[in-house]
């Protein structure tokens, strides 16, 4: 039974944008690579946007990015997309799936714990009790899956998997073969259709946690995804993202403009290390990526429109914004309190969104 996308609290891309991806293909007249749902140039359109064709932006960032890993995934090589966290990584594999092969859910999360099994394939142990190996008691795994339909199959944080069980990939992206010797007969291998390979996402703070073999390595193209640079760009993203996170909550409240600004400039005074009238404050351990931008803004709104009269101030956000510095170290919050003291407290003496930041200074205190 199909569940309609506003009945669950995030859909898949695909149908969250089933009516843009439907229009794409409608219009699409571009030369497709086998597999394909859609030609290059759509699934870029899908990506970055196509006012004419009523396709919103969903990725802000590096458009050229963009051309890059639709070229690598037509390719023998797998994509492997590596960034600080937050910086859309795993939105973007998702968007790109969903385009290419009308699926975004054949996924492998990877994790500490994570075996070979849950990447390729494992069994029903009633079945092979009662029966031996056979294909009904078989369980294809996501890699199964994605070759034998000849689609994209997402492999999320790559790095944390042992190194012994990343290595499963090394066969999988050179020979596109996947090899069950339990079974006998044309069931005992699987040759990858046409439009499949592999999409996996690595944070550069996890290097070192499990390095990947120079052998997988060469299986792939690396492309790093970088955090936005334009705070215009940026301040866009997250008061877009903001009110569709409030908007599938049936919360009234919307962020202001000015509110927004507020919130992205500390963001990247704080990631950046100096702030844009030159003053250099220290950089705190936590990630202050958009997507935490994003989490601040949402959170923000709720506690105006719950606890507040509805209108989003410079206090909510510095409430919020607390609690996404402090999580990591707790030396951070003498960095935070020195941004406070120097530079909120120079510009609420000229602006009164920042004021109302700083009237919330005193939460560092408690």
């Amino acid at each position: 039974m199909s569940v309609p996308p506003s009945a669950i609290l995030r859909a898949p891309a695909e149908q969250v944008h089933a009516a843009e991806l439907a229009a794409l293909a409608r219009a699409d007249t571009g030369p497709r690579p086998a597999g394909w749902r859609l030609s290059p140039r759509a699934v870029r359109a899908f990506v970055v946007g196509d006012a004419a064709l009523g396709v919103s932006r969903k990725f802000y960032g590096d458009d050229a990015l963009i051309d890059r890993c639709i070229v690598t995934l037509m390719s023998n090589r797998g994509l492997l997309l590596v960034g600080e966290p937050g910086t859309a990584k795993s939105m973007l594999s998702e968007l790109l799936a969903s385009a290419i092969s009308g699926d975004s859910t054949c996924t492998v999360q990877g994790t500490s714990g994570t075996t070979g099994d849950q990447i390729t394939y494992s069994w029903n142990y009633a079945l092979l009790l009662a029966e031996g190996p056979s294909e009904r008691a078989l369980v294809r795994g996501p890699m199964y899956q994605a070759m034998e339909r000849g689609a994209l199959c997402r492999f999320e944080e790559v790095t944390r998997v042992q190194p012994e069980i990343q290595d499963v990939l090394i066969g999988l992206l050179s020979d596109k073969v996947l090899h069950v010797p339990e079974l006998d007969g044309g069931a005992a291998t699987v040759f990858a259709r046409p439009g499949f390979n592999v999409i996996a996402t690595a944070n550069l703070r996890d290097r070192g946690v499990h390095e990947m073999s120079s052998a997988l390595k060469r299986r792939f193209n690396f492309e790093t995804v970088r955090p936005i640079g334009d705070r215009r760009l940026e301040a866009r993203l997250v008061r877009e993202q903001t009110d569709a996170l409030l908007r599938q909550a049936d919360v009234s409240t919307r962020i202001s403009e000015d509110v927004v600004d507020l919130l992205v400039t500390a963001f990247h005074d704080l990631r950046d290390g100096v702030t844009a009238e030159g003053t250099v404050v220290e950089r705190p351990t936590a990630v202050m990526s958009s997507a935490e931008a994003v989490a601040v803004g949402y959170a923000a709104g709720l506690d105006a429109h719950y606890f507040g009269d509805g209108e989003v101030g410079g206090e909510h956000v510095v409430r919020q914004l607390i609690g996404t510095v402090l999580k990591d170290e707790p030396q951070d919050g003498t960095k935070l309190r020195h941004y406070f003291d120097v530079v909120v407290k120079e510009r609420a003496r000229r602006d009164r969104r920042w004021r109302r930041a700083l009237d919330a200074r005193r939460e560092l205190d408690r």
